[in-house]
């Protein structure tokens, strides 16, 4: 594989790109992994079909669940009030493309208080598009410091009132406040926080409301002028007056079964809707870019998962997109406001096999801890996850095999995902919620699979490879859900990352960590100076503490449709000192600084070094000789 990645780089400057599509693709279609399943990939058919069923022949989805062992999660979304709340996709029996993707969700600390808040996308109905019933509207969770939550979406006038798919924050205008950008089915909504727990939609002022079918949406400072530019990927393009349906015109040739069931149409067959890059202008407004820097997807690809990532640690966000059914873009930053890409050389476009899969979310982390970001796409079932290994210049490898996460997720319809270090000693976990998009498959046993589903933990053992922890009955790994969007944070300020899922139909799942592990930890709230995005989003932090060096992103977006914490958090182990941070700004400065003791949140300014701590979610003295 590694050979064949060479030879194409020395024939780049010979052969077109589609050349070297064909090339490596069938350079990957003869040297597949020993056991994996082979296929078209995609929603309407994946791999080798093998039902897999537990002791008691339940299908391992809905299955699989232990008596005893360890208890990472409980599901607390009733007793946090989260559970007011349901998100609507269309109609129970999912007939449509619309209706199964399902939606993100946000955590962010909306008005500064130190607490992370909860943004959850709503999605609609065929009658509320038509204007035969109201809309259902999107929540806004307050974080009220006691392990509760108050939905203020209302006050605070983010409900959308359209047919929602995913949401991204970061500060657009550095202003020191986090703003929202929603997709839609439809007119897209970028929520403009006025400092005082409202918002304002402004999204027609600043350029970027579309009117198409928008999912994956990312923020990243792409030409270095500390102005935050903005990604939104593309779906398909449908028509609600002539939808896709078994038998139509629009379906195109994409079959309309899954196993020989009739089921919704899509996406293939279906026409893809392309992406588009706003450049900030700085004025709050936005230019689209997208044809003059070549990556508005001319090939209509199914785009849903986005992450501006620096994937070469050269300094610049490179750009990741997850695309269903077809191969994955990858675009690399030159450094001067343009971008090559790279989808095909880097290995990235498809998987080990040299096929592209339904693609859905991406997770980037550096699981190895040797400064290399590495990134993790969910897949449809019968298809694995795949985990893309980082050779260190932006190159991948498929490692889903090698790693041990391949095999358990096969069953799997995954969306939502994370690096996540749930246990705090240095090493970051994978977490992925999964749900199917067929309400049908309960009703075909012999598929060995359900439509609501658990998620997946696999455990980091620090070699490469990962163990999947077992879902105890009664805890969060056993919490049956349809999952979609998933999001990452600490939102108990208690130092262990906690996961919200949105689910296609139905109520919040709320993970609360409660590993009982005692390791230490540290979390970094960085400041932007000038040159940088006020929010640090683009930000790279090393951390070295007791002989380990481990690396930590401020990313905005990721996951399934969602957004994540932008605080950097840090697994300590048994270290007693917090270790000595280096921060690579994105205004291109290096900052050292000691973090003096373990267990706090720390908010560093760039030049400033320390500048505010947290201690058990209340402000403390950050100790001095921070810097």
């Amino acid at each position: 594989m590694r050979k064949g990645r060479l030879v194409a780089r020395h024939l780049s400057a010979l052969f077109s790109a589609s050349a070297l599509f064909f090339l490596l693709a069938i350079g990957r279609a003869q040297t597949p992994q020993s056991g994996k399943p082979s296929g078209t990939g995609g929603i309407a058919s994946g791999g080798v079909f093998k039902a897999q069923f537990d002791s008691a022949h339940r299908p391992i989805t809905a299955g699989g669940t232990v008596k005893t062992g360890p208890v990472v999660f409980r599901n607390i979304a009733a007793k946090a009030g989260l559970t007011v709340w349901h998100r609507t996709s269309g109609s129970a029996e999912k007939r449509l493309i619309l209706e199964a993707k399902g939606g993100g969700v946000a955590l962010l600390d909306f008005d500064n208080d130190g607490w992370l808040d909860i943004y959850l996308v709503n999605g609609s109905t065929v009658n509320a598009l038509d204007g035969k019933e109201t809309p259902p509207q999107a929540a806004l969770f307050h974080n009220n410091h006691d392990g509760t939550f108050t939905n203020v979406a209302v006050q605070a006038g983010v409900t959308n009132d359209r047919w929602g798919y995913g949401v991204v924050v970061a500060d657009f205008d550095n202003d020191g406040w986090p703003d929202i950008y929603v997709t839609n089915f439809g007119k897209n909504r970028l929520y403009h926080n006025n400092h005082d727990g409202t918002f304002t939609d402004v999204a027609d002022k600043a350029g970027v409301a579309l009117g198409t079918w928008s999912t994956g949406a990312t923020f990243g400072d792409y030409d270095g002028d500390s102005n935050l530019d903005l990604f939104v990927a593309g779906y398909l393009q449908y028509d609600p007056r002539n939808p896709p349906m078994p038998g139509s015109k629009t379906a195109g040739a994409s079959g309309c079964q899954f196993r020989g069931v009739p089921v919704m149409c899509g996406p293939r067959g279906l026409t893809g809707e392309h992406d588009r890059l706003f450049h900030n202008n700085g004025d709050g407004t936005f230019t689209d870019v997208s044809q003059k820097l070549g990556v508005g997807d001319p090939d209509g690809y199914y785009g849903l998962g986005a992450l501006f990532v620096d994937v070469n640690n050269d300094g610049h966000p490179d750009l990741a997109v997850a695309n269903d059914s077809t191969p994955n873009y990858l675009y690399i930053n030159k450094g001067d406001g343009t971008f090559e890409d790279r989808s095909y050389l880097s290995g990235y476009a498809f998987n080990g096999d040299g096929r592209e899969v339904a693609n859905m979310g991406i997770a980037a982390g550096d699981y190895e801890n040797n400064g290399h970001m590495d990134l993790l796409n969910t897949t449809f079932a019968d298809d694995n996850d795949v985990l893309f290994r980082n050779n260190g210049a932006g190159d991948f490898t498929d490692v889903s095999y090698a790693s041990g996460m391949a095999e358990p997720t096969i069953p799997f319809v995954s969306f939502g995902d994370g690096f996540i270090d749930y246990d705090n000693d240095g090493w970051k976990d994978l977490f992925i919620a999964n749900g199917h998009v067929y309400p049908i498959a309960d009703r075909h046993p012999e598929w060995g699979s359900s439509y609501a589903q658990r998620p997946l933990l696999f455990h980091n053992l620090g070699n490469g490879k990962f163990e999947l922890v077992p879902p105890v009955e009664g805890t969060g790994l056993a919490e049956f859900s349809v999952g979609r969007g998933a999001a990452f944070g600490d939102l108990f300020n208690d130092g262990k990352i906690d996961v919200v899922i949105n689910n296609a139909d139905g109520v919040p799942v709320l993970l609360r960590n409660v590993n009982p592990d005692r390791h230490n930890w540290v979390e970094l709230n960085l400041i932007g100076g000038p040159g940088s995005p006020r929010d640090a989003v683009g930000s790279t932090v090393y951390l070295s503490a007791d002989g380990m060096r481990q690396r930590g992103d401020v990313l905005s977006g990721g996951s399934y449709l969602s957004s994540n914490d932008l605080r950097v958090h840090f697994g300590l182990g048994d270290a007693t000192d917090g270790g000595t941070a280096e921060i690579h700004w994105p205004s291109g400065k290096k900052e050292t600084v000691r973090l003096p003791v373990v267990n706090r949140i720390f908010t560093i300014t760039e030049g400033q070094g320390i500048t505010a701590a947290l201690c058990a979610g209340q402000p403390c003295m950050p100790t001095s000789g921070s810097k």
